[in-house]
Formats: structure tokens, sequence, C-alpha cells
């Protein structure tokens, strides 16, 4: 038998294996499946169908799998899916997905999601996320790997946060976040590099000065972005970092962000 609490309620039809452990006033759906080691501090709240992964660990008031926040939605059978060893701390939200997405929101592996943070219907955290507190996302963002984003931000709906980003608090992102950027402001805009996260994270001197160079031709030469991505295809040898910056520019439906020192 899992280890739950007597003050909890489990519908029967729940799937919890023996390894979990549900605290005090805890409400759990019958769709609801949790992963083993899954520990559920106290007064958190799971319903639809929605899955837990394995070593999650889940602070009170969290609600989770509840209808989404859209006027369209009428009960379809949507979910929500949090991969393995996250954090979910005090009255966090998240919510499932809905038709006029991919009816489903998708949580990766071993991110942190601070108090208060929420997490709207059809959004795509990838693995390595930090949601600070009180930070908003809309529905259908996209956070790619490792990217943070500070405390009472807000992100438009639609918006992409690429991988290695920063976004600083009290930030409103309407735009699209370039992979490896920093933007601040309360409309934010392009600061530079995260270039402390990328040191932490093991990127050699050798591929930011290659990161940098990229971020000079696309924001500080004037260029349009078509023109842009033309002189880096020519000019700056081909690696990941190069094509994943190239890829999210040209598969960005609300335009990259730019900085201070663009018109």
């Amino acid at each position: 038998m899992p280890n739950i609490h007597n003050t909890s309620i489990v519908d029967p039809k729940a799937k919890i294996p023996k390894s979990a452990k549900i605290g005090p006033f805890c409400i759990i759906g019958p769709d609801v499946d949790i992963g083993e080691n899954v520990s559920l501090i106290s007064n958190v709240s799971i319903t639809g169908r929605t899955i837990i992964g394995d070593n999650t660990k889940i602070f009170p008031f969290a609600v989770l799998g509840q209808d989404p926040q859209h006027a369209n939605y009428k009960g379809e059978p949507t979910s929500l899916i949090i991969g393995k060893n996250n954090i979910i701390r005090e009255s966090v939200t998240m919510h499932p997905g809905t038709k006029d997405g991919n009816m489903k929101t998708i949580i990766g592996d071993d991110c942190f999601f601070m108090a208060g943070s929420h997490v709207a219907h059809d959004c795509h955290v990838f693995n390595n996320v930090i949601l600070t507190n009180s930070v908003a996302l809309g529905g259908h963002v996209t956070v790619e790997e490792f990217a943070i984003i500070g405390g009472l931000s807000g992100i438009h709906q639609y918006v992409r946060i690429g991988k290695h980003s920063m976004v600083g608090g009290c930030s409103g992102v309407d735009n699209d976040v370039i992979p490896y950027g920093s933007v601040k402001g309360n409309r934010a805009r392009l600061t530079g590099l995260n270039i402390i996260g990328l040191r932490r994270r093991g990127f050699d001197a050798t591929t930011i000065k290659s990161i940098q160079n990229i971020y000079r031709i696309l924001f500080q030469k004037k260029h349009n972005n078509t023109q842009a991505i033309s002189i880096i295809e020519a000019e700056v040898e081909a690696t990941k970092e190069r094509d994943e910056i190239l890829s999210f520019i040209q598969n960005s439906q609300r335009g990259i962000m730019k900085g201070y020192f663009q018109n």
C-alpha cells in the first residue's frame, strides 16, 4: 500500500505506487497517474488526466490538472504530463491542454517551479527549466532547456523562450527570446548574452565567442533578419549553437525580441 495520510481523499482508480507518499489533506482524482517516489507534502490537488513523473516533490497548495483557463474549453479529454525529478513549490498551478493546441501540456525533467508560478494550457516546458516566484506562462508558451525566468515575469501566449536564456525579474515578454539571450524590462528587451549561465554550464570560450559574433551580426549591424541569416551562414563556422539560433529565428511566429540599440 502507498503511504497515504488518512485525511487525504484519493480516488481508488488513481494509479499510485507503493513508494509514493501522500501527505495530509490531498485530493487525487481517478485519472491521475503518479510515478515512483513522488512526494506530496500536504494540501495538494491533482485532478484530470495528469501524469506525475518519478521522484517529483510537490509542496502545499499546488493545484495540478484543473480545467484550463480557456473560454472554448468544453471538457475535452486533454492531459497534463509532468516529467521526472521536478520540484513544484507552494501554490503552483498547471493546467492541461486544449483542442486549440495539441491536447496536452508537457513538463520535462529536472525543473524547478517556485512558489506561485503558473503554467497555462498547451505549454511545453523542456528539461532543467527554472520558473521563479509568481512567473506566469500564457497559453501555448514554449520554454526550452536550461532557461531561467525571473520572479513576477509574464510570458505572452505563443512566445518561445530559447534554451540557456535568462529573463530578468518583473519582465513582460511578448516576443520570442533567442537562445542564449538575456532580456529584462517592463516591456522586455534583449540586453545581451547570458554569459554567466553559459560559463556555469561548461560552454568554452571559443563557443561563447562564436555566439557573441552571431549576436553582433544579428543585432548590432543594422541588418534585417534575412540579411543577417545569409551573412551568418556564409561567414560563421557551422556549429550546433549556430544552427540552433538560425533555426529558432526562421521558425519564429511572433518575431524575435530586439535589443535596446535597435530602432
